[in-house]
């Protein structure tokens, strides 16, 4: 019997809590980087290819909800439940400033130039602030309808999207006007949304479907619906082929993009699947859970072997390859004064 090619995923602990935000660097000269948000406080990074760890960065007082690095990967930026966005140092941890709120921050992302940070959360606003004088006061947009979910640039940072955590649709926004020039209508509220890597499309999930729209024309191209609900989705960025969605079942699944066949499931979490993203070199991608660990998978497994059976020592597989990356990520934790201890 020919047996099922089936992917294993190297597991990356480190979490007390859910992992509830994922986002990867483009490539940069020293490779591409993997910071995850949790409902533990503590942002972490991550080499991206590997999922070893490179560091925490401490300081925040509640759960973090969203985390995102800059273009060149020096910088990164996380949004609280404490009231605050702050900005860190990516190479040594020190917090390099921190963004008071009035409310919860649910959302953050860098401009594609570096310059800005936008974020948006529970007080329904969208904040820009200039990163070369972060003492100055933000730039406000109008208020948005609702409670702000996600926030994206595109455009070459001319334009911003946005979607609200109580009510459906996406909106754009002209950075020039500070106003809503249009919405993309969906009918549950979008938890995730996505600019494709060659800025072609946005991907978003909402309720149990997944949607593709023309990042330039807003036309909606693809809409797939799905057997449970769909809490994330990302596209493979290199052909645009396959997309990706994470969920309520705990699965991992992988489809074709052109016709919305299920090309793999992919089994191992233990909680809700809160967010995906693809590798920016399309070759895996990662997966972030309620069991509080981010597992990072192959997109074409080369194994043939069902991860859960067991190996020599009648151990499963894929608890032999949690223990190994487990122990290969004892490293060096960045403290929030910036200094490595053992």
């Amino acid at each position: 019997m020919e047996k099922k090619k089936v992917a294993v995923s190297k597991v990356c602990h480190g979490h007390s809590r859910p992992v509830v935000d994922l986002f990867y660097s483009p490539v940069t000269p020293d490779g591409y980087f993997l910071i995850s948000a949790s409902k533990d406080s503590n942002p972490m990074l991550r080499n991206g290819d590997t999922g070893d760890w490179i560091g925490t960065f401490e300081g925040h007082k509640g759960a973090v909800w969203s985390s995102c690095l800059d273009t060149n990967a020096l910088r990164a930026a996380s949004g609280s439940a404490d009231f605050s966005a702050k900005i860190w140092d990516a190479l040594t941890g020190n917090e390099l400033h921190s963004f008071e709120h009035k409310h919860i921050v649910r959302a953050c992302a860098f401009s594609e130039d570096t310059h800005m940070l936008l974020t948006g959360g529970v007080e329904k606003i969208l904040r820009i602030y200039d990163m070369n004088r972060p003492d100055a006061a933000p730039r406000e947009l109008d208020k948005t309808p609702g409670s702000v979910r996600t926030v994206a640039w595109l455009h070459s940072d001319q334009s911003i999207l946005s979607s609200c955590s109580d009510m459906g649709g996406v909106r754009l926004w002209d950075v020039r006007s500070g106003k809503i020039v249009q919405t993309l209508e969906t009918k549950a509220p979008v938890t995730s949304a996505e600019v494709s890597q060659d800025g072609r499309f946005i991907t978003t999930a909402d309720g149990s479907s997944v949607k593709f729209w023309d990042a330039n024309h807003f036309g909606l191209v693809k809409s797939y619906d799905m057997s449970c609900t769909v809490e994330s989705a990302s596209l493979e960025p290199k052909s645009g082929s396959k997309f990706i969605t994470g969920g309520e079942d705990m699965w991992v699944h992988v489809y074709d993009f052109f016709t919305g066949e299920e090309i793999a499931c992919n089994k191992g979490h233990h909680g809700p699947v809160h967010c995906v993203r693809f590798a920016p070199v399309g070759e895996s991608y990662a997966s972030g859970s309620e069991d509080g660990t981010i597992r990072i998978w192959p997109l074409n497994p080369a194994n043939t072997e069902d991860p859960e059976a067991p190996n020599a020592n009648g151990k499963p597989k894929a608890a032999a390859v949690a223990n190994e990356v487990a122990r290969k990520i004892e490293g060096f934790h960045i403290t929030k004064e910036g200094q490595t201890e053992a």
